[in-house]
């Protein structure tokens, strides 16, 4: 990939929905979600700037979203202290999931999107059932001391990330709890496409990789800067390179072997690039500062493909 660095701008999409907290590719990487301090969800074909629906429901800003494998569905949460299911392509509310004690920071969904998990500046994480009737979590995972900040899942893992300095790996299969001590915030939280290694973002100004299984210290990534807000990381296409936002309006690439720093995108945003959604093939990568979100994409690439 390093031939194809910088990437360059390729589409500027102005929002409308205050500021976008949160911008995530779907599975297959054509379509995109932006969650808005207006209270809105929308979807977007970010490649021709087109806005495809906007989502009306919740009480207060959205802060995270996700879309199902298959597409068909949507889950955003929010400052309203709700999870809520959305169907694609009518725009309803199919489930909307109350619980939480305070404002719910992220969510997702699991692989066959049979259940929905979220986390809360409530400490807490909660299983919801997409196809149970029942309004109640399934699971409660209390163990953190501080808010939930970052989640993800595998196939059988749940990756957490919390305020309280921890990284929590809920492995599903064997009924068991591996929590690491990165010792500051940790605020983002990803696994490689491996499964092998996890990926952290924390208030020191660090990304660390670390082993899944022994929690060892792989590599450290440092140069952003990142001692105040949430700002994600994650790995690029083909997981040879660690991408990071950051409070200096920039976008950091290191490469993952060496840790050191390739390159940076200067004035990706006036102030804070805090979330960052790369392409999960292409080299392409979507960034969201205040009210815009940007599509990068590779030097080498054209219009026809």
């Amino acid at each position: 990939m390093a031939d194809k660095l910088p990437l360059k701008l390729h589409k500027t999409l102005e929002c409308k929905q205050g500021a976008v907290r949160s911008v995530s590719f779907n599975a297959d990487g054509n379509y995109c979600t932006s969650c808005g301090s207006d209270k809105s969800l929308k979807l977007w074909n970010p490649h021709r700037n087109l806005l495809l629906k906007t989502y009306s429901g919740h009480g207060y800003e959205v802060l995270d979203s996700r879309a199902s494998l298959d597409n068909s569905q949507l889950v955003s949460c929010g400052a309203d202290k709700t999870v809520i299911l959305w169907d694609v392509a009518s725009g309803q509310i199919l489930r909307k999931f109350r619980g939480h004690a305070g404002k719910v920071n992220c969510v997702c969904f699991n692989e066959e999107a049979s259940v929905i998990l979220s986390g809360s500046i409530d400490s807490t994480v909660r299983i919801w059932d997409c196809r149970s009737r029942k309004m109640d979590p399934i699971q409660i995972m209390d163990e953190a001391k501080d808010s939930i900040s970052s989640i993800t899942v595998s196939d059988f893992e749940i990756l957490t990330g919390s305020v309280d300095g921890y990284i929590r790996r809920y492995d599903m299969r064997n009924g068991m709890l591996h929590a690491d001590c990165i010792g500051q915030s940790a605020t983002c939280v990803n696994f490689t496409k491996d499964g092998q290694c996890t990926l952290v973002s924390s208030l020191d100004n660090r990304i660390r990789l670390l082993d899944k299984d022994t929690g060892e210290l792989l590599g450290e990534y440092a140069g952003h800067q990142n001692s105040r807000y949430r700002v994600d990381s994650c790995m690029n296409n083909d997981d040879s390179h660690v991408v990071s936002g950051s409070e200096d309006g920039k976008i950091y690439f290191w490469d993952l072997v060496e840790g050191s720093m390739v390159t940076t995108i200067e004035k990706a945003g006036k102030d804070n690039v805090h979330s960052l959604s790369f392409h999960p093939k292409e080299v392409c990568l979507l960034s969201a500062s205040e009210g815009t979100i940007k599509l990068w994409r590779s030097n080498s690439y054209s219009e026809d493909g």
